[in-house]
């Protein structure tokens, strides 16, 4: 079983499951993107997203492929990239970091330790180009059986990410790059459940 992760490119972008596809939560802010929405071109958005900040920033998500079938992505971008990140009560997110926006890992490969890999994939690009550390938006009020593109507080605390600026709801945590390129086979299981809980990304406003 041949396993391998690349830069998401818009030749690889319909890789991406379908509702992910077309899911532009992180990369509109919230009025454009229920303008998106209701006008039905969020397919549109998304790619025009992509090739943007591709262009201006580089590499801004990872797929992994089993056997070329695609089993997994992540996507992230420095702040300034992604709009809906000023929505939430706790940002900014630091100057020095990269937000991870969001992740899945397909639920007919979970276990397989495909989390580490993609995640670790990210930690050494974003290492090589001079970033120090990834910050997210965790929900702490996340559901299992209902959810959407924030992932779980308490699955990026089981990775090591820490808070850094709490919030009932909606705190913002950072791990340092140093700790994700050596993570160990000790948080395999965290970091499955870190991206195997993004099944199905539902749309929720934050």
């Amino acid at each position: 079983m041949s396993r391998r992760t690349v830069n998401i490119t818009l030749d690889n972008l319909d890789d991406l499951p379908s509702r992910c596809r077309k899911c532009v939560f992180w990369e509109l802010d919230p009025v454009s993107h229920d303008r998106a929405v209701e006008a039905g071109d969020t397919g549109f958005e998304k790619e025009s997203w992509v090739s943007a900040t591709l262009l201006e920033w580089g590499s801004c998500g990872k797929v992994v492929y089993v056997d070329s079938v695609p089993a997994g992505y992540v996507m992230f971008a420095p702040p300034m990239y992604v709009p809906r990140s000023v929505a939430f009560p706790t940002s900014p997110v630091s100057g020095d970091a990269v937000l991870l926006m969001t992740g899945q890992v397909l639920p007919e490969f979970a276990g397989g330790g495909l989390g580490r890999m993609l995640l670790q994939s990210v930690a050494k690009d974003l290492t090589r180009r001079g970033v120090k550390a990834i910050e997210a938006f965790g929900d702490l009020h996340h559901n299992p059986d209902a959810p959407a593109c924030v992932l779980p507080a308490d699955h990026l605390k089981a990775v090591g990410f820490k808070t850094v600026r709490p919030h009932h709801r909606f705190p913002r945590l950072r791990l340092e790059l140093k700790s994700a390129v050596s993570w160990r086979e000790d948080v395999e299981v965290a970091l499955e459940k870190l991206l195997g809980s993004m099944t199905d990304p539902l749309l929720r406003p934050v």
